[in-house]
């Protein structure tokens, strides 16, 4: 039976042994050895199982990667405000453990509360003007 693109209908063929690359947020990781399908018209590919689960896999890590640091960040700064958690998410108008959850990468930030935090490490005399609002 021949598998035909979901995208453009045209066959797929079959390929081996390839690297991709996945990106997220500035970072990027190989994955190595990647067999599956190609459309030879528009591109498009279908992995076959396992390469499909060591794709997303390698993506997951960026993503955890990614939160791990901006938590990190987000504490640094939190500490040189001289703020706790509580004062923090009251500050950015989440939850009470909204910044425990921010900090260990359980949850991914809102740009927002980034871009906040960003322009008070730069920024700090602001807090106070922010904490009276």
């Amino acid at each position: 039976m021949i598998r035909s693109c979901i995208c453009c209908g045209t066959a797929l063929l079959p390929f081996a042994g390839e690297t991709h690359q996945v990106d997220y947020q500035g970072a990027s990781v190989a994955v190595a050895d990647l067999s599956g399908f190609r459309c030879a018209s528009c591109g498009e590919i279908e992995f076959d199982e396992d390469s499909a689960e060591r794709y997303a896999a390698a993506g997951d890590m960026l993503v955890l990667a990614a939160r791990h640091a901006a938590g990190a960040e987000l504490r640094r700064i939190r500490k040189r405000l001289g703020l706790n958690q509580v004062e923090a998410s009251q500050l950015t108008g989440g939850g009470h453990n909204a910044f425990s959850r921010y900090e260990t990468g359980k949850v991914v930030p809102a740009p927002a509360v980034v871009n906040l935090f960003r322009l008070l490490d730069r920024h700090p005399e602001e807090l106070d003007r922010l904490k009276r609002a």
